[in-house]
């Protein structure tokens, strides 16, 4: 069987692979599926909290912000690159294959930057709550998410578009991974070292360090508690703090969960000649954008208001009159 091409009429063209037309299929529909969770999942959640004014909190806007960027990922990077996935080859030409890059790379920091927040904002709920509403007020909280999306946006499109990724490679790169229909990103070591240790293995340390401080500090306070026995109004807002930082724990868990895989091979495959294949890091970068989808699973699961507030949407009565003052859950 002769070789098939991205572009039969082009010299430089990629060599395309050629999948069964049944596994072609299979994939298009489940990622099809996953594209849909994630889009209106965390549309959902960001109308949510935007529209419903109990939900105007400071923790909410950061929960808002990661979803946001959730969101974004399925319109921008998802749909384009379940083509290329599918196809193995990119067909909306090399500015936009730039574009999609960037924005992958701004949205996945945009999303540990917003998690690294939402540590700070449980670590003062948990271990300082009398000191929360000074330190994390809801002017702190949007100088957070202004710093968020100020600088993952740098690092995304400055990265991709002044070429810093193929920094010390520049002649490897275009002798032997250029060609027409190839869309993918291809790091140097001091590339794919910096980039990955200042946005994902450096925060996620930090990350799980102020967790365990976190959880720590929440088994005490169960405990007290428990032992002080009988309700009062200090008590049960200790146990509603505990249980969103239970939630939102297990978003940050899932994230690194799903997420390390890749990173651990963005940062090896320069030290190995770049020599996995594509095929590789884009299975697993599949398994990143999972989870993108998962959050608004778990908020659902989780969260009493995100389900009335699905429910009022769903059901169409928020269309017929205001319902922004409605009552979702009980403090």
């Amino acid at each position: 069987m002769e070789p098939e091409f991205c572009f039969e009429s082009r010299n430089n063209s990629c060599l395309k692979k050629n999948s069964p037309m049944p596994l072609r299929v299979t994939l298009y529909f489940i990622l099809v599926v996953v594209i849909i969770l994630t889009v209106c999942g965390n549309f959902l959640v960001t109308f949510s909290i935007a529209y419903f004014k109990q939900l105007h909190t400071p923790t909410n806007y950061l929960i808002l912000s990661l979803a946001m960027s959730d969101f974004l990922l399925g319109i921008v990077v998802m749909f384009p690159r379940m083509i290329r996935y599918v196809e193995s080859c990119w067909y909306f030409g090399e500015f936009f294959c730039k574009v999609s890059l960037s924005f992958d790379v701004m949205l996945i920091t945009a999303s540990i930057i917003n998690l690294s927040f939402i540590s700070v904002d449980r670590y003062y709920a948990v271990c300082h709550p009398l000191l929360y509403r000074t330190r994390i007020s809801t002017n702190v909280v949007l100088i957070m998410i202004f710093l968020c999306w100020t600088v993952s946006p740098i690092l995304g499109f400055g990265m991709i578009f002044l070429k810093l990724n193929i920094l010390g490679i520049e002649e490897f790169y275009y002798n032997n991974f250029v060609c027409e229909g190839r869309c993918a990103l291809i790091q140097g070591k001091l590339s794919s070292t910096a980039s990955t240790v200042l946005s994902f293995y450096l925060p996620a340390i930090i990350l799980l360090g102020v967790y365990l401080k976190i959880f720590l500090v929440a088994q005490r306070q169960f405990k007290s508690i428990k032992n002080a026995g009988g309700v009062n109004p200090v008590k049960k807002s200790n146990k509603s703090q505990t249980k969103a930082t239970k939630t939102l724990a297990i978003v940050m868990g899932a994230f690194l969960s799903c997420w390390t895989p890749l990173f651990v091979c963005v940062f090896t495959n320069p030290f190995i000649g770049n020599s996995i294949p594509t095929v590789v890091v884009e299975t697993l970068a599949w398994l990143g954008f999972i989870n993108s989808a998962m959050n608004p699973i778990i908020y659902a699961f989780f969260y009493s208001w995100f389900r009335k507030a699905f429910q009022l949407m769903t059901s169409g009565n928020i269309f017929k009159s205001d319902l922004s003052e409605t009552t979702l859950f009980t403090e």
